[in-house]
């Protein structure tokens, strides 16, 4: 009888599982870092709440007690620059705080933080800017959530900085499988010989925070060639 032939494995490269070893090393320590920023930009701006605004309004306080008790003009009007200067700083710390962190994020969900995010940006910069939202809340991890808000942000910022853009949109849609945050713009569009957009350093790191979640973060033209669409799609594990 003749024996019968024997497949011969395939020689395994050890180079290759170096390269796999090192990804996978590489994404948990980008994950790893991205949790860490979040935690730290959650915590300075509870500090600046706790701490910063919390002083302040108590100055704002004192300030209207001592304003009772000022009778000549020009001490009531010092008084006034004084409580203008007050409610400036007060502006400005709110501002930086929802920059760091938005708390609405945490306590009412990813829908009031997106929906208060873009009608601030749409009155701050003069931008007609709505959003589409689901009529409940999407099931998500908070990690999910941040990337969900994070890709707004992110896509805001990039319309300010290049699309030239007179409408925006930011919609997010949850289908019971899957979460999707886009935001387009009916401004110039990403130039044909561009270099791959998504190597800009926030959305490059805002694409490996999908990857870290198993979703895809796109940036392409509208089908109609007026503006950009960035889509966000995380599955919903």
């Amino acid at each position: 009888m003749k024996a019968s032939a024997q497949e011969t494995p395939e020689p395994r490269d050890p180079g290759n599982e170096g390269d796999a070893a090192r990804a996978a090393e590489l994404t948990e320590l980008l994950g790893h870092f991205t949790t860490c920023w979040d935690d730290e930009r959650r915590q300075l701006a509870r500090k600046l709440h706790d701490s910063l605004g919390s002083s302040m309004t108590a100055l704002t306080m004192h300030l209207a007690l001592l304003s009772q008790h000022l009778h000549e003009q020009p001490q009531r009007d010092r008084a006034a620059q004084m409580k203008q200067l007050l409610n400036n700083i007060i502006e400005t710390n709110r501002k930086m705080q929802l920059a760091l962190w938005n708390d609405k994020l945490e306590f009412l969900g990813p829908k009031a933080a997106i929906s208060e995010l873009v009608a601030e940006w749409g009155r701050e910069h003069g931008i007609k800017a709505r959003s589409s939202l689901p009529d409940d809340d999407p099931d998500l991890s908070r990690e999910q959530g941040v990337a969900l808000l994070r890709c707004a942000e992110e896509g805001l910022r990039n319309v300010l900085a290049h699309a030239q853009a007179g409408v925006v949109e930011v919609i997010l849609d949850d289908d019971g499988d899957q979460a999707m945050l886009t935001v387009r713009d009916d401004g110039v569009g990403p130039p044909e010989a561009a270099p791959d957009p998504l190597s800009r350093h926030g959305l490059r790191m805002l694409r490996e925070r999908a990857r870290l979640l198993g979703g895809t973060l796109t940036l392409a033209p509208r089908p109609d060639g007026k503006g950009t669409t960035l889509t966000l799609v995380l599955p919903k594990k």
